[in-house]
C-alpha cells in the first residue's frame, strides 16, 4: 500500500487485495496518518482484485472516522469485481465512488 498527501487529502493506493490479512493494517496506518486539516481519504481500488468482509469493515471504520471529523472517504476507480461487491452490500450508497476513467 502506498500513502501520500495532496493538500487536505490522504490518498491510499497500490492495494491489490483488501482482506483479513491486511485490512487492519490499512485502517490503522490511515488513522495514524490523519492530521489536522485533513478532510478526505481517497482509497484507490483500481488495482484491487479482491475485497472480503474484513476489508469492507476497514473501509466502513475509516468512513466513520472521517464523518466524525467532518470529512469524507471516497472510493476511487473500483475494479468491476469490487464495484459488484459494493453494490451487493449496498455500500455504494454509503461511500462516494469516483470514476476517473
Amino acid at each position: 500500500m502506498r500513502m501520500h498527501f495532496q493538500d487536505t487529502t490522504l490518498a491510499l493506493s497500490g492495494i491489490t487485495e483488501l482482506n483479513g490479512a491486511n485490512s487492519a493494517v490499512l485502517r490503522d496506518e490511515a488513522r495514524a496518518a490523519l492530521r489536522t486539516g485533513l478532510t478526505t481519504i481517497d482509497v484507490d481500488l483500481s488495482e484491487t482484485r479482491f475485497v472480503d468482509s474484513s476489508g469492507l469493515g476497514a473501509l466502513i471504520a475509516l468512513h466513520k472516522t472521517m464523518c466524525a471529523r467532518g470529512g469524507k472517504l471516497r472510493i476511487i476507480d473500483p475494479t468491476p469485481s469490487v464495484q459488484q461487491i459494493l453494490e451487493l452490500t449496498r455500500l455504494h450508497r454509503v461511500f462516494e465512488i469516483v470514476k476517473t476513467t
